[in-house]
């Protein structure tokens, strides 16, 4: 029940991300540095806690070994998960963002395949090939269409490039965002923090960062004040502690899919928070009795997602967190 708790609190400051972010867009920033100004920021307030740490040593040392592998799948996880997400602002409200990014809790469970599960037998250890959550996933589209509900009455007012424009994109950052996630853990084997991994994903993917950035130089020029404002407390709220919780959830139930799948289904409380943050500081109006309702399927979702993984299966027994 740990590792839930913590995605809870990590999809709070998630939503940091889409309430700012839709502050900006409509404010007038280019999404390009929204993008990459929260990665850019990240890395000094990273780099300063892993020092206080004196964990910088052993961190650049795995980077070393596989230089190009952490360059990959950081650019994935990080570089074609919060690109799009940015992108997606520039033509979408963040309820929507929000609301749409939740298919993430399917891409997960659908990526188990790619991974391999270890597990405790009473035979002794065993690697095998993970399998897709059935169960869990039957939940996940609880959640799903929980979520349909409370954007149905607000989606049908977007004209339709608006929403795909706003939907494509976010598709592709749901699968990015685990896929690089998961490989990293796999990379890591439990060699490095919560901390360092993400420091490390971050510093391997400024090479991405650095390119938008300089694309945006040359193609809406400089960001305002404003927006290297909101950007910073996008990089500390959602950023570091978001992702630092996030990461540490997922790290605890790591070599579980199923336990995996459900600390990723936390993600979908990020609708209620985005919701709530849009009704106090943007002037969002009130949701319909449809929309309340779906928020009650995303909560009773989320409780039987969190149920279901962990049920104890009689031929696997109980793995100690990682």
């Amino acid at each position: 029940m740990k590792p839930i708790l913590i995605g809870i609190c990590a999809s709070f400051f998630f939503a940091f991300t889409f309430v700012l972010n839709t502050s900006m867009e409509l404010s007038g920033g280019s999404w390009i540095w929204s993008a990459s100004l929260r990665y850019i920021f990240m890395t000094p307030l990273l780099l300063c806690i892993v020092l206080f740490r004196k964990k910088l040593r052993p961190l650049i040392d795995e980077i070393r070994k596989k230089t190009g592998t952490w360059v990959l799948w950081s650019s994935v996880g990080f570089g074609l998960f919060y690109a799009p997400l940015c992108f997606a602002s520039a033509y979408s409200p963040g309820w929507l963002i929000a609301g749409t990014w939740q298919i993430t809790i399917i891409s997960g469970s659908l990526l188990a395949p790619l991974f391999v599960e270890t597990v405790y037998t009473k035979n002794g250890l065993i690697h095998k090939r993970g399998k897709i959550p059935f169960n869990g996933l039957l939940m996940s589209l609880i959640i799903l269409a929980g979520i349909v509900l409370m954007q149905f009455e607000q989606a049908k007012r977007l004209p339709m490039e608006s929403l795909l424009l706003g939907v494509i994109p976010i598709l592709i950052a749901s699968s990015a965002y685990p896929l690089g996630n998961r490989k990293m853990m796999d990379i890591c084997e439990g060699r490095l923090d919560t901390f360092q991994r993400v420091l490390g994903m971050t510093l391997a993917s400024l090479p991405f960062w650095f390119l938008l950035s300089l694309y945006g130089f040359f193609t809406v020029g400089l960001p305002s004040k404003g927006q290297v404002f909101q950007s910073f407390w996008v990089a500390l709220f959602s950023g570091v502690v978001a992702t630092v919780l996030f990461f540490k959830a997922t790290d605890m139930v790591r070599g579980n899919i199923q336990k995996l799948a459900s600390v990723e289904a936390t993600q979908s409380m990020e609708v209620l928070f985005t919701l709530s943050g849009e009704l106090l500081f943007l002037s969002l109006p009130v949701p319909s009795p449809i929309s309340w309702c779906g928020i009650l399927l995303v909560v009773l979702g989320l409780i039987l997602h969190s149920y279901v993984s962990n049920k104890k299966e009689p031929s696997i027994l109980k793995k100690s967190a990682a």
